[in-house]
């Protein structure tokens, strides 16, 4: 196990589409919801909670081995919002294309042959860190931060925020980060139908309304 390859996975700059997302921020900025660094902070925490939970139990099932086509299948039915699945799928046709390049392996060649119009990145994003050799815990945490640092980041953009508050709003969730990670490594061992299915209908509908917007700055 390499946690070297853990950073690399969860930077910001590895080139997997994914700062082209807000996740569900542009829409909580427009509708007043986030208007400064501590309405971020708490639509991250919800955002963490919910979705992020649910996504970091994924990953770490299919870190932990647990067969990716049923786990996208599960991806699937905890996804209400046909957006957010459409999202969720092309973030992870992108990050195959990333992950086989740097960690080639033959389960990211089985997924890739079997979902070739993507398989949902959490998803994804487990395979790659089994490749790499990281654990479920790891690939927990990484969904986890991924979470909260896209929001984070284009809120920066969206308000003009300081970057130092939203960095330090960051900072401030990383105790939730930890137990969110653990709940799910803990869930994904308990098997499939363990997995959490904790849900935010505001980003559920906030997302079908972002996708119909004529003009957007980011693609979620």
């Amino acid at each position: 196990m390499s946690r070297a390859a853990l950073l690399v996975l969860a930077d910001g700059r590895f080139p997997a589409g994914g700062h082209a997302h807000s996740g569900g921020a542009e829409a909580a900025v427009k509708a007043g919801r986030i208007r400064n660094a501590e309405e971020l902070e708490s639509f991250c925490r919800g955002r963490l909670h919910t979705a992020g939970l649910t996504a970091a139990a994924l990953a770490a099932a299919a870190a932990a081995g647990l067969d990716p086509l049923a786990l996208d299948d599960a991806a699937d039915a905890r996804t209400a919002s046909p957006a957010l699945r459409t999202s969720a799928r092309r973030l992870g046709r992108q990050l195959m294309r990333a992950a086989r390049a740097v960690w080639p392996g033959p389960g990211l060649d089985a997924l890739a042959a079997a979902r070739p119009r993507g398989a949902h990145q959490p998803v994804v994003l487990g395979v790659a860190a089994r490749s790499a050799g990281l654990g479920p815990e790891d690939a927990a945490h990484c969904v986890a931060y991924e979470t909260v640092s896209g929001p984070a980041t284009a809120a920066v953009r969206l308000l003009g925020l300081d970057p130092f508050q939203a960095t330090a709003a960051l900072a401030r969730l990383t105790p939730d980060l930890d137990r969110v990670a653990a709940e799910a490594a803990r869930a994904a061992g308990q098997g499939i139908d363990a997995l959490p299915a904790a849900s935010a209908p505001l980003l559920d509908i906030t997302a079908e309304q972002h996708a119909a917007w004529p003009v957007r700055l980011f693609a979620s």
